[in-house]
């Protein structure tokens, strides 16, 4: 006979400020009015020299707005903007003040809306976010209710579909990865999202494209390809890594033909431990962290060899899961050494995305493909902004060169 031990604790239902947040919120505002006192003056400075028909300055301090408060992440922050009067009584030069610092209509700070897609990805309903928000803003903070929710999401899609759009003439990468991301969810006729992430010349990631995919075909893949192409994106990547969806590789082909291949040792060592004993695996695995792990590509190469004579007899599959893609694997040692922690493995999608696989888990079934590639698509904007730059951005102006580099160093220098 079961016995259950589940006891259901009570919900708060008022949220007590504690002192320091309390002490926070108060600085906050002091150091907002500041900023905008400031503003505000430096404004009516630019404009002294203006005087009106009766020789008074014509634009002039009056006064304030409404008060208003701002929700931020400690919480509602109540502020009164000031205003600004302009004397003349033509309205074709009449003189208008908008604060940078503080627009018209903003009732949320930017961390807060980045906050919103986070907590939606990470499992949180829209119905119960005015009771998750509460915990962080507040009890009854306005504008964060199931419906704003909604109204938010329908922006977000709007977002997208113009991100979608965009130029790309003048951008230039030098690496992308890629990846599909399956999601445990329906979504209509799209099983998984593909996924760019590039490398500007100047070391920095950024996400180029994103949408649904059927089953990481050829075909979804050039249609996506071909979609930067179009809009400005001329000049293809000097490296692409991957996992081994030959979709992806005959699309690049195509599209592409001059960028060189990078098979993900992630992907690929998971791949071929699928096909070794469990009680075998850890040691397979130490032998595998071997090859991609080694100084040059020599002492690679011979603990590839090395791999393929132990298991070989036993294990075929696996020796020829991991021979097959021999030469894309050891690709990134003719790229710079600084840049290999970042080239052998598609990781900027796979930590990123971890998030949109753990929400689409929680709610499976209930996602349409349009929802799942703007939530998606919401995560990297927010994520962008954190991604670890390139080491040593400077190698990769000699990358674009086409310097040639052996076991991560310039040729000439190895020369010299």
């Amino acid at each position: 006979m079961s016995k259950d031990n589940l006891i259901k604790l009570k919900k708060p239902d008022v949220f007590v400020d504690d002192p320091i947040t309390d002490i926070l919120r108060q600085g906050a505002r002091k150091l907002l009015t500041q900023a905008l006192e400031a503003e505000i003056e430096i404004f009516v400075h630019q404009y002294k020299d203006l005087v009106d028909e009766l020789g008074r300055q014509r634009v002039v301090r009056n006064g304030y707005l409404p008060k208003r408060e701002i929700q931020t992440g400690i919480g509602p922050v109540p502020v009164k903007a000031p205003r600004v009067r302009d004397r003349s009584g033509q309205s074709s030069d009449r003189v208008y003040f908008n604060s940078s610092i503080l627009p018209p209509y903003l009732r949320k700070t930017k961390s807060l809306e980045q906050l919103i897609p986070w907590l939606y990805l990470k499992g949180i309903s829209t119905g119960d976010f005015t009771e998750a928000l509460a915990a962080l803003v507040g009890k009854g903070a306005p504008g964060l209710s199931a419906p704003t929710i909604s109204r938010l999401k329908t922006g977000w899609e709007k977002d997208f579909q113009d991100w979608q759009k965009r130029n790309l003439s003048g951008k230039d990468y030098v690496y992308f990865w890629v990846d599909g991301i399956h999601c445990n969810v329906r979504m209509d006729d799209k099983q998984c999202l593909l996924v760019i992430i590039g490398a500007t010349r100047d070391g920095k990631k950024e996400l180029v494209a994103i949408d649904g995919g059927f089953r990481e075909s050829e075909l979804s893949w050039t249609q996506l390809l071909m979609d930067i192409k179009s809009r400005g994106l001329e000049i293809g990547p000097k490296l692409c890594v991957g996992d081994g969806a030959l979709g992806f590789w005959k699309a690049i082909s195509q599209v592409y033909p001059d960028s060189r291949w990078q098979r993900c040792w992630v992907h690929k060592t998971a791949n071929v431990l699928n096909k070794i004993p469990k009680s075998i695996q850890p040691k397979a695995k130490e032998k595998l962290h071997e090859i991609w792990h080694a100084d040059t590509k020599d002492d690679a190469e011979r603990h590839f060899d090395n791999f393929v004579q132990v298991y070989e007899a036993k294990y075929p599959k696996a020796v020829q899961c991991l021979r097959k893609d021999r030469e894309a694997l050891l690709t990134f040692y003719e790229f710079p050494a600084e840049h290999w922690r970042h080239i052998r493995t598609t990781n900027p999608i796979e930590s990123t995305f971890a998030t949109v696989r753990l929400r689409t888990a929680k709610v499976r079934g209930c996602f349409s493909a349009t929802t799942v590639t703007t939530m998606a698509f919401k995560l990297c904007q927010c994520a962008e902004g954190r991604w670890i730059k390139l080491h040593h951005p400077e190698r990769l102006a000699e990358v674009i060169k086409g310097v040639r580099f052996v076991n991560g160093i310039e040729e000439n220098r190895i020369a010299a």
